[in-house]
């Protein structure tokens, strides 16, 4: 009898423990996950603007520390606080989103210290160029949403790259080459 329980006991441990170790995928929730850039415009300030959509998803698997994120960003949301000058970063010389409507990141390959993921290096595609880039990790919690009780992660995560790079070019060096492209994500656990 007590080997029976003592089975039953272990193989419960070992479901329950499968099911800790699982990969666990999360879907960005619209509503709190964004991307900003920021640049220097002319040597007077840092410009910063954003993307009001964003959408994707982020694969942890905590127990074989990997990875994954597949983010897509409307290029078209781009948020400048300027109607006029969406415009002109929607034209050709800078986003050119008649012709590349969106900006993707994807990663297979998320870098962990510890139990922590610091990293996610994958490749970048802006305006119809794919280039590899690393997004440090500045901030990240996994843990049940205090309102929904739903599992949630929510990260901060950041890179930067030569708009040169991505055939955007105009008014360099004037306008800054450097940009800042800064993600906030928080994400709900795909059932």
């Amino acid at each position: 009898m007590k080997s029976k329980l003592l089975i039953a006991l272990f193989a419960t441990i070992g479901v329950v423990t499968a099911a800790v170790a699982a990969p666990a995928t999360y879907t960005a929730d619209a509503n709190h996950t964004f991307a900003q850039f920021e640049y220097n415009h002319l040597g007077f300030s840092n410009q910063t603007s954003r993307f009001n959509t964003v959408t994707g998803t982020v694969t942890i698997d905590q127990a074989a520390k990997k990875g994954s994120a597949d983010i897509t960003i409307d290029a078209k949301s781009v948020d400048t606080g300027s109607t006029l000058f969406n415009g002109h970063i929607q034209g050709e010389d800078f986003l050119s989103t008649t012709e590349f409507p969106t900006a993707t990141f994807q990663s297979n390959d998320m870098i962990f210290k510890g139990n922590k993921p610091v990293a996610l290096k994958g490749t970048l595609t802006l305006k119809g160029v794919s280039k590899p880039v690393t997004l440090k990790i500045t901030n990240l919690d996994c843990k049940k949403h205090p309102m929904t009780g739903v599992d949630y992660c929510g990260a901060n995560a950041e890179t930067k790259v030569k708009r040169t790079e991505f055939n955007m070019g105009k008014y360099a060096p004037y306008v800054g080459d450097d940009v800042t492209i800064l993600i906030a994500i928080e994400a709900a656990k795909k059932e």
